[in-house]
């Protein structure tokens, strides 16, 4: 779901338990930290009771890219933890072979919602429940995921908000291709396991641009050194990420990657940019994020998932690293620059 903060506030015990580092475990959270011993009464609620969220997390509440940006729009909708709304946290800690526990673990909790940040996991809440709402923040196609049966009517107890759209990709490898006009080889990071249209959409655009592309798949960390060494052997000119909860998760790595082999890297999410890739171009993610809270208000006000269209961006967003340009000696063409969103200097 990258203005994507990256810090969010971290779960807190009436204890201070040091045992707050173990995992899986249910938390009750405040933006101040702390806990309040009454809550009052939840706006829009049904007899005033407290709000409880279910979030399923990929990463950890300190470190995934949404997590901020959705507490904020709960927050705007007069949702405030520790006094009217309390979130119950799992978090697979970047392992995939964890989330399906995970999520079975929410569901038994039964809360009110479940809210999962990450496009991989839905199938698994999908598969643990079937009557607990459930709010999600995707880039993946959650109709070619199969786990809706359409974007204006999702039917059962998903909806949500997904970052998708067919042409994206390709336009990021079009910006590319104009800063880099000499660029015939590039290497496209990606999972099997995030199944969406980007890498395929990648390829179709680069057929069109005569641009040769090296697929490096990686599936866990440890995939990444030979992913590298391919891309090395290869002679790879520019690096592009598909966008994933697990890619965000190993950014500084990627990156650092691409610092090293002095090669362009294009991203899909803002905060890649605003950290050292080379450009990014994709949807406003704080914007669809506080759409995703809108639809946790509008369920726990009595609406139905299945009536809840999922929402797609309508905005777009180019950010151009300058600084990082001129470290790759790059000129970047005036035309470029003025249809940037954001150029970092």
């Amino acid at each position: 779901m990258e203005g994507e903060g990256e810090v969010a506030p971290r779960p807190a015990s009436p204890q201070g338990d040091e045992r707050l580092v173990m995992k899986r475990r249910t938390f009750l959270v405040t933006l101040a930290g702390g806990l309040v011993a009454a809550p009052l009464a939840v706006h829009g609620q049904p007899g005033g009771k407290v709000a409880r969220l279910g979030v399923l997390l990929f990463s950890t509440p300190t470190t995934d890219p949404n997590l901020a940006a959705l507490i904020a729009g709960l927050r705007d909708l007069g949702y405030v933890e520790g006094w009217n709304v309390a979130l119950e946290y799992r978090y697979a800690e970047g392992r995939p072979e964890r989330v399906r526990e995970l999520a079975l673990q929410l569901a038994a909790l039964k809360p009110d919602v479940i809210v999962v940040l990450g496009g991989d996991m839905v199938p698994f809440v999908r598969d643990a429940t079937s009557t607990l709402p459930v709010v999600m923040l995707t880039s993946q196609n959650p109709v070619e995921a199969g786990v809706v049966a359409s974007f204006a009517r999702p039917g059962g107890n998903l909806t949500g908000v997904a970052f998708v759209s067919s042409e994206t990709a390709g336009k990021r490898l079009q910006f590319l291709k104009e800063a880099v006009p000499a660029l015939t080889r590039v290497a496209v990071l990606w999972s099997p396991d995030h199944p969406d249209g980007e890498y395929r959409d990648i390829e179709s655009a680069a057929r069109r641009l005569g641009i040769h592309v090296q697929s490096l798949e990686v599936r866990r960390p440890e995939d990444f050194d030979g992913a590298f060494q391919a891309a090395i052997h290869a002679r790879s000119e520019a690096l592009m990420v598909v966008s994933s909860r697990f890619m965000n998760l190993n950014r500084p790595r990627i990156v650092e990657f691409a610092s090293g082999q002095r090669i362009p890297l294009a991203t899909g999410w803002g905060p890649w940019a605003r950290t050292g890739s080379f450009l990014s171009y994709g949807p406003d993610l704080d914007t669809l994020v506080r759409r995703a809270a809108a639809h946790v208000d509008r369920i726990l006000k009595g609406a139905k998932p299945a009536d809840l269209p999922i929402e797609q961006p309508i905005k777009f967003e180019l950010v151009i690293n300058l600084k990082t340009a001129k470290t790759l000696g790059l000129t970047i063409p005036p035309s470029l620059l003025q249809r940037a969103d954001q150029v970092i200097e």
